[in-house]
């Protein structure tokens, strides 16, 4: 990694077990993708209630040359992230998955013209780093500016044609990868 693992605690303090437990799980990422260029892991701990014990949240921003990867397991009432490792455990293995289908595209080991939709730029905020793609279906994808191929975010325009494989995470759809 080019720049080094930054691992940060919110609503909790600092645990160096913890901490250890990511540069673990971190170390092990790396076999799913070589060129990981950064990691950012945030530890954040839910309001404490006298019924239940600590919610936690667990984000992982993963920067690779061409995209980034951003993984975050917040399962709210759900017993089993009561428990840190748990949480931990969860996350990192969302993101090893994501990490493997994306090296599998980028290794061409997918046939990505049978993934890719067309649609229209309609929306770009370079000031945020991101744009929105009208489908063909009618719906609105987010896409970041690491999605764009070649670095082709600074010359995409609105009304641009272009081609994207569409992606799910979390916080909804988006473009993972998009061809201008």
């Amino acid at each position: 990694m080019q720049i080094p693992l930054q691992v940060t605690f919110r609503g909790i303090p600092h645990s160096d077990a913890v901490e250890a437990k990511i540069r673990e799980k971190v170390t092990k990422l790396e076999k799913f993708h070589s060129h990981i260029m950064g990691c950012k892991v945030a530890v954040e701990a839910e309001h404490h209630s006298h019924h239940q014990g600590n919610q936690y949240h667990i984000r992982i921003d993963i920067t690779t040359p061409r995209k980034e990867l951003i993984i975050s397991r917040e399962h709210h009432d759900k017993k089993a992230y009561e428990d840190i490792y748990v949480a931990i455990r969860d996350a990192f293995n969302a993101a090893a998955r994501q990490l493997e289908d994306y090296a599998r595209i980028q290794q061409g080991k997918v046939k990505t013209h049978d993934l890719q939709h067309a649609g229209t730029v309609i929306r770009l905020l370079p000031e945020k780093d991101h744009g929105f793609i009208a489908t063909e279906d009618g719906r609105e994808i987010y896409f970041h500016r690491n999605s764009v191929t070649a670095g082709g975010f600074d010359v995409l325009k609105v009304g641009d044609e272009i081609r994207y494989i569409e992606e799910s995470d979390d916080l909804g759809p988006q473009a993972g990868i998009v061809y201008p």
